[in-house]
């Protein structure tokens, strides 16, 4: 492996037979894994932590392009930072700067791998109850029905309790290897009651909580001078059976609700985008597959016009979309609130990394879980418009879960 030390871009880039390695490579606490359509990325170790000051969130850019700037200025190669941005105000971001990262091209995984390991042996408990979040999205009815707002992204979550410590780098290993298209993810987090900053020597705190998942939503991507966003809303579960399976992605793709639901993401990620962006290309959506789902999506790309805008800025100024909050965003951001009995932390936030030349890659946290020792919660959202149906809604986040709970080796109704 090589690796910061390279004469390109500051990142070892590996042979493709090394993804998997680098798969196999990962350690809870002392890594961050990135796997995207084009490649894996696994930074180990933390250098250092970016301060986690009290200032507004779209602060945030600043305050991480002023920290790269000093770890060039100490000899740093073009450093990154790697971590997660969560989807409220009430906890800070988590970024690191690693000691060493690696990269290889993408898996190679012509068929999609099932779990290796047996389904541990634990509890599981619906957050809300499944008849209460339904309540929950005739509540929301009511309040669109009233115009208040045109979209609320409701949540509901699991948590699971295993006999015995959860094995982290199985389940990313499952999920990575039973969607290699989509973007996994692993990131370390200070346990809950930690903050996660340095001692007085100067070394971070174990870090034995990892927040990952399998999201097929790139928020944004910067390369250079081109943007990319990959906005995705309205969805349908997948059939094991092909034909009911090819019905409900035709489906999908002339759903009046759907179509509206999903042209609301996109309306709102071109608007984020144009003030940063020239030529933004913005083609027809098209339905795209998971292993659980089928999504509606749009493919937008662009020239940025200032060369100093970084990944990080681009993905500030789309956070949260309304493919996880809603419309209007404030007012949607307060009824998940009033509705959500819990806090989504880094939970339809966004996971990614920003290096020194403004390069990056954020994509939204969905299809994903928290976990630390034995316990783990997992999140699934959908999205209530007008002609929204608590029962389909229900079954829609039950559907999203399968993507975590599979590569637990669970198999059971939620």
């Amino acid at each position: 492996m090589t690796t910061m030390d390279s004469e390109t871009d500051g990142i070892g880039l590996v042979a493709d037979d090394e993804a998997t390695r680098l798969l196999a490579a990962y350690e809870a606490g002392s890594s961050f894994l990135f796997s995207a359509p084009h490649g894996v990325l696994l930074a180990r170790g933390v250098s250092a932590i970016v301060p986690k000051t009290q200032c507004a969130r779209e602060e945030l850019p600043r305050r991480v392009a002023d920290f790269l700037n000093s770890a060039t200025e100490f000899g740093r190669r073009n450093p990154m930072v790697v971590g997660a941005v969560p989807f409220g105000e009430s906890l800070p971001a988590h970024l690191v700067l690693p000691d060493e990262v690696v990269r290889a091209a993408p898996l190679n995984v012509v068929v999609p791998q099932p779990p290796r390991s047996d389904a541990p042996d634990c509890s599981v408990r619906p957050v809300p109850a499944p008849a209460e979040y339904e309540r929950g999205v005739s509540r929301v009815l009511r309040r669109l029905a009233d115009g208040e707002l045109s979209k609320v992204v409701l949540a509901r979550s699991l948590e699971l309790t295993a006999a015995e410590p959860i094995d982290v780098r199985s389940v990313l290993r499952n999920l990575a290897l039973a969607d290699p298209a989509s973007y996994t993810f692993a990131v370390d987090l200070p346990r809950h009651g930690e903050d996660g900053t340095r001692d007085s020597f100067g070394a971070p705190p174990p870090l034995r909580r990892t927040f990952l998942g399998a999201s097929p939503e790139l928020l944004v991507s910067r390369r250079g001078m081109r943007v990319r966003s990959n906005p995705m809303a309205g969805s349908r579960p997948r059939s094991a059976d092909p034909v009911e399976d090819r019905r409900r992605a035709a489906e999908l793709s002339t759903s009046d609700k759907d179509r509206r639901e999903h042209a609301a993401v996109v309306d709102a990620v071109v608007q984020a985008l144009r003030p940063f962006c020239r030529d933004l290309q913005v083609p027809a959506p098209s339905v795209i597959s998971t292993a659980a789902m089928w999504h509606l999506a749009t493919e937008i790309t662009g020239e940025l016009r200032d060369p100093a805008t970084s990944s990080l800025e681009l993905a500030d100024a789309l956070h949260p979309t309304p493919a996880v909050c809603g419309t209007p965003l404030q007012r949607a951001r307060d009824v998940i609130a009033e509705t959500e009995p819990f806090e989504r932390g880094y939970y339809a936030g966004m996971v990614g990394w920003c290096d020194a030349a403004g390069d990056g890659e954020w994509v939204v946290a969905i299809r994903c879980a928290d976990i630390e020792d034995d316990a783990m919660r997992l999140y699934a959202g959908a999205g209530i418009v007008a002609g929204s149906d608590p029962a389909d809604e229900l079954a829609e986040t039950s559907a999203k879960f399968r993507t975590a709970l599979s590569a637990m080796g669970l198999d059971q109704a939620v």
